[in-house]
């Protein structure tokens, strides 16, 4: 995700995988890396890094993190270990530059940090909308990049000067050396710009969003880009791009003009133009064939991708009718042929090929490219129906053209209209005064203000966001609970060490007291629990050893899920006794399957009560920190529990409007939806939470900078529908942003 050149010593990379990488050269080959470290503490992704040049404090040089678990963390390379964490942001952090002995963050937070001996002295709000990147410059002001798409120059606290010019939200900074600032931007440019805030130069070339940007003193500039490159440019003008066989997060130049870069695929790469440094054949064959199999996996024609078309072997079936057309495969090309009705064959029409760039953006409807198609559900309890749109289109004519299609009345027009207006940014749309509506005669009507819009079109449609209400784990074997509870209660009555923890039968008859209420789910808004049983289970949760627990949390898991029983037990949170909060630290610091799964389900079975919303968001961080590695278990089970626990918390916490909590959560289901080979179900309960938290949370930003527009795409071509359905409504509600 992120590279620092650290002086002669190596190199430094982060990543999605919550790790810092350190690589040096390997003297006895000049032309390869060796990774010498791998520094970890963070909980989640890894994104700015800086280098601190060594010191008597850090003899081998230091390395500063941020991430998006809100830290910032200093490591000192001699060790490997982490030498202090500074706490302080809320939200992601962004951007890290060292001035003097003070570390300088930013953060989605919108705020700088400084930080001086482990302490945060200063604080302050740099922008109105989140900060992306800042760096040091030479003569000492800092410069900062914000989603506002503006660069903001800063003396100590004080902005001298705001650069204006970009259309996007600005990613990426650097310094050019002898000239300015270089900018790199969504909005696909990059600028250069004078200290003085004039515009100098802007390069543009590549095709989606640009990451970053970094100079060389040879004059020469390279940026990384969504758009799979990296790309050289000499005095303004693109001199070369490199193809990867994914995203360019982040590209460096090393001081004697090779280029790092890094990459989505999980791979760093170094480029030379020095002969003897080369890659061997070999090595340079895989990484060609690495991008060609990455191109055609991406490559569409028609609107349709390459790799889905059907082989020539689809022409041994016949058309059902003269003309039809068919799509096959030949090569890495898509030909298209029509059936011949009175020759009985196929006749071959030609190459198939769509526009120029990269078009998966853009949807498809009845075979035609559009800027959008909406899903309009009209409410007659039939199918949505979808209705494409051009920007360029007139809204009014685009709406009387869909209406007579769908044999819909007229009177649907103005709502269609200004459905269309919302949905695709136009609110400030004029109207042509000459326009005569061809059916009525009349003008299009122009409404005050915006009109009142049926509920059921005054919004795209979603499959399966947002989520409402909470997963619980509901049903259990009482039976087996009670047995298993008996038999470990057994063992200690032959063990020493353990028989003063054994249950008396006093304590098992009220154990089967517990149960029968639980059995009785018809009287569950009547039935009570003395204060004994939650005593005592209380009681086996602080006492008992954690390999025989997991019964006891089984009931637990159960118990809150009654009224009366839900109530007893937040009291005694309430009371300074949080047997949960030790629990989860205890279960967790020994993880063993049966405890890890009863655990997660019994926390997730909290949310069903609203008595423990508090204690919930209260503990957030400590929960989602203490089970974060549960989506690598093995276990199915444990894997589905871990998801449905951040489903609910994304529930919970767009409830409450906790920005920070939700990007905790975001940040965690991301890690486990953009992975493929997780269990279908959890994969889905993620992207429902993404889904969910982008289109009525407050993280839509931060999850569209996270790359979330892939994730949606790599989940559309899953073979489960439902993982497919889910990930068509995250690219819509990221495409209406």
């Amino acid at each position: 995700r992120g590279i620092c050149i650290c002086g002669n010593m190596g190199i430094a990379t982060s990543s999605r995988d919550k790790t810092i990488r350190f690589w040096t050269l390997n003297e006895s080959n000049k032309r390869e890396f060796i990774m010498s470290k791998v520094l970890l503490g963070h909980t989640s992704f890894v994104g700015p890094l800086a280098w601190i040049s060594p010191t008597e404090e850090f003899p081998e040089g230091g390395i500063v993190s941020g991430g998006m678990d809100t830290l910032v963390l200093v490591w000192n390379l001699a060790s490997g270990e982490k030498f202090e964490t500074l706490k302080g942001h809320k939200l992601q952090v962004t951007g890290i530059a060292l001035d003097g002995q003070d570390i300088i963050s930013s953060s989605v937070d919108c705020t700088l940090s400084r930080w001086r001996k482990g302490k945060q002295i200063e604080v302050w709000e740099a922008h109105k909308a989140p900060i992306q990147a800042v760096i040091k410059l030479p003569s000492g002001e800092l410069v900062t990049g914000s989603s506002d798409m503006t660069l903001k120059l800063w003396k100590e606290k004080s902005c001298i000067h705001t650069f204006p010019g970009h259309t996007d939200t600005v990613r990426g900074l650097a310094v050019m050396p002898g000239l300015g600032i270089l900018s790199a931007s969504h909005d696909g440019s990059i600028r250069l710009w004078a200290q003085s805030g004039e515009n100098l130069m802007e390069m543009v070339g590549h095709t989606s969003i640009v990451y970053s940007v970094d100079a060389h003193a040879s004059g020469l500039i390279v940026s990384g880009s969504e758009d799979c490159s990296a790309k050289i440019w000499k005095d303004g003008v693109c001199v070369q791009s490199i193809e990867h066989p994914g995203c360019v997060w982040d590209a460096k130049f090393l001081e004697n003009g090779d280029v790092v870069t890094a990459c989505s695929d999980g791979i760093v790469r170094i480029w030379t133009s020095n002969h003897d440094n080369f890659a061997d054949t070999v090595e340079l064959d895989s990484f060609a064939s690495q991008v060609s199999q990455y191109k055609l996996s991406r490559k569409r024609v028609g609107g349709l991708k390459l790799q889905d078309l059907p082989g020539l072997d689809a022409l041994k079936i016949p058309g059902n009718s003269d003309g039809q057309t068919k799509v096959v495969r030949e090569g890495d090309n898509g030909v298209a042929y029509a059936w011949n009705m009175r020759e009985q064959r196929w006749d071959k029409i030609g190459e198939v090929v769509d526009g120029p760039g990269d078009n998966t953006n853009q949807p498809i409807h009845d075979g035609i490219q559009y800027d959008y198609v909406f899903d309009v559900d009209i409410g007659d309890g039939g199918p949505l129906r979808k209705l494409p749109y051009n920007r360029a289109d007139d809204p009014y004519a685009a709406a009387d053209k869909w209406l007579l299609k769908e044999d819909l009345p007229l009177s649907f027009r103005q709502q269609i209209v200004e459905f269309i207006l919302q949905n695709t940014g136009q609110k400030d749309f004029i109207v042509d005064p000459s326009f005569r509506d061809p059916y009525t005669g009349s003008s299009a009507y122009v409404p005050e203000g915006p009109s009142k819009v049926s509920d059921v079109i005054s919004r795209p449609s979603y499959k399966h966001i947002p989520k409402k209400g909470m997963l619980v784990f509901d049903t259990a074997q009482f039976d087996g609970i009670l047995k298993k509870i008996s038999e470990f209660n057994n063992t200690m009555l032959s063990d020493p060490a353990g028989i003063h923890l054994k249950l008396n039968e006093g304590d098992l008859q009220r154990l089967n007291a517990i149960v029968k209420i639980l059995k009785d789910t018809s009287h569950y808004h009547s039935s009570r629990f003395a204060d004994v049983d939650i005593a005592l289970l209380l009681k086996l949760l602080k006492t008992w050893p954690l390999e025989i627990l997991f019964p006891v949390i089984d009931v637990v898991r159960m118990i809150v899920l009654h009224p009366d029983g839900a109530t007893k037990i937040i009291q005694q949170l309430q009371d300074g006794n949080d047997v949960i909060v030790e629990l989860i630290k205890k279960v967790t610091s020994s993880p063993l399957p049966s405890t890890l799964l009863t655990s997660l389900r019994a926390v997730t079975n909290l949310f069903k009560s609203s008595y423990y919303n508090g204690w919930l968001q209260i503990h957030r961080a400590e929960i989602l920190d203490a089970f974060s590695s549960c989506w690598l278990s093995a276990n199915k089970n444990v894997q589905i529990s871990y998801a449905t626990l951040l489903l609910n918390y994304s529930v919970l916490l767009i409830e409450m409007k906790d920005e920070v909590g939700q990007s905790q959560v975001l940040s965690a289901a991301l890690e486990v939806a953009e992975e493929e080979t997780v269990d279908s179900d959890s994969r889905f309960r993620t992207l429902v939470a993404i889904g969910s938290l982008m289109l009525e949370g407050l993280v839509k930003k931060v999850a569209v900078d996270f790359d979330v527009v892939n994730i949606a795409r790599a989940a559309k071509a899953s073979k489960e529908t439902k993982i497919a359905e889910v990930g068509a409504d995250i690219e819509l509600v990221a495409r209406l942003g």
